[in-house]
């Protein structure tokens, strides 16, 4: 027998194992080592298996739950096959929120990263083409299908425009081709996966310093994440439950957001508007997010709300934009108190200056 056609009988033989144990119901299903689980999804990431087998395996490694062993398994098989650029800068905040995007409440992160450079917080947003099971808008889409980006083709550009303009955007076409390239088998499965959780955990860039905020949706994930955060290279990581589980915390309702810095225990702070802005400033928040609950948008009309806050400080996107930007520069530790950040970002925004750079950025693209 041949030594490539024996690898592949050992390779199909272990996700065979894999299987017996994880696939068998909710009563008899038997749990992965970390060991086990990493070797599984790497299986999968390297096309090692039949896609007929990695299928199965995705679907019945979340129906079954994961375990915090198995889920640094999957996260360290993920990490290990990213491909990672070093970036000249002192230290930089990655912005994850789900790659299925959103689609109901209008989320503006897109446009909170400028405001962050601005505010001396180098950032950038990694995301993807949306994904199932939402299909909802992502940072990539926005920035491919509004504004005419190719999404492939420029990855190296697109890092020297983040150490040029201290803000950005990089997608997993590029910086995880082989996660990029399960995109059709996800579609086929419709629902969330195992790996929609780790995914967002991921560091395509490095800096000196290097910081993640990032989301879970459905409580318990939060503890994986947490772990995994501790073993990677992030100096510091931030996870919350945000609007639509997005990174904008504390807006639809009080939360909590676990903080991982390198020491032993967790932090946990509590984010709900009452207690991080002024009164004036909690109701304007409050009014806009609940004003954009109630509109029906499209891609372009989105875009024209976020556009208008940056241009000149005006509309319903701009006080949602200045809270996100405010709590995670807090958040991250750089001095302003919630309410001093706000009102930084309202400046900037009033100023213009943000737009002009993101439209600078946009155009050295092409």
């Amino acid at each position: 027998m041949k030594k490539t056609s024996l690898k592949s009988t050992l390779d199909d033989n272990r996700m065979k194992s894999y299987l017996q144990r994880i696939a068998t119901g909710p009563k008899m299903s038997k749990n992965l080592t970390e060991l086990e689980a990493e070797d599984a999804l790497t299986l999968i990431l390297k096309e090692k298996v039949s896609k007929v087998k990695s299928g199965v395996f995705l679907i019945a490694a979340r129906m079954k739950l994961e375990t915090l062993e198995e889920n640094i398994g999957y996260w360290k098989a993920l990490d290990k096959t990213t491909v990672q650029y070093p970036v000249k800068l002192s230290r930089l905040l990655q912005i994850a929120d789900p790659f299925d995007g959103f689609n109901r409440v209008p989320y503006f992160g897109f446009y909170t990263i400028p405001v962050l450079a601005a505010m001396g917080l180098p950032t950038y947003g990694h995301s993807a083409p949306s994904l199932p099971p939402k299909f909802g808008i992502t940072f990539e889409d926005i920035l491919c299908k509004q504004y005419g980006v190719n999404s492939q083709g420029n990855h190296r550009q697109r890092i020297e425009l983040i150490n040029q303009f201290q803000f950005g955007y990089i997608n997993t076409q590029e910086a995880h081709p082989l996660l990029e390239n399960l995109r059709e088998l996800r579609t086929e499965i419709v629902k969330r996966t195992t790996l929609s959780t780790m995914e967002k955990m991921l560091m395509p860039l490095q800096a000196e310093e290097n910081y993640l905020a990032t989301s879970y949706f459905h409580r318990g994930y939060e503890t994986s994440m947490i772990e995994a955060a501790k073993l990677s290279k992030f100096n510091l990581t931030l996870v919350g439950n945000g609007a639509e589980g997005t990174t904008l915390y504390g807006v639809h309702k009080p939360a909590k957001v676990f903080i991982s810095s390198g020491k032993e225990k967790t932090d946990e702070v509590l984010c709900q508007l009452g207690t991080m802005f002024s009164k004036e400033t909690s109701a304007e928040i409050e009014a806009a997010y609940q004003t954009l609950k109630l509109e029906e948008y499209d891609l372009p009309k989105f875009a024209g709300w976020g556009e208008s806050a940056l241009k000149s400080g005006t509309g319903t996107a701009t006080p949602l934009i200045a809270c996100q930007a405010a709590v995670l520069f807090h958040l991250c530790g750089f001095g302003l108190s919630y309410q001093e950040g706000y009102d930084t970002a309202k400046k900037l925004l009033e100023e213009g200056t943000c737009y002009k750079k993101l439209m600078e950025y946009i155009d050295s693209l092409f």
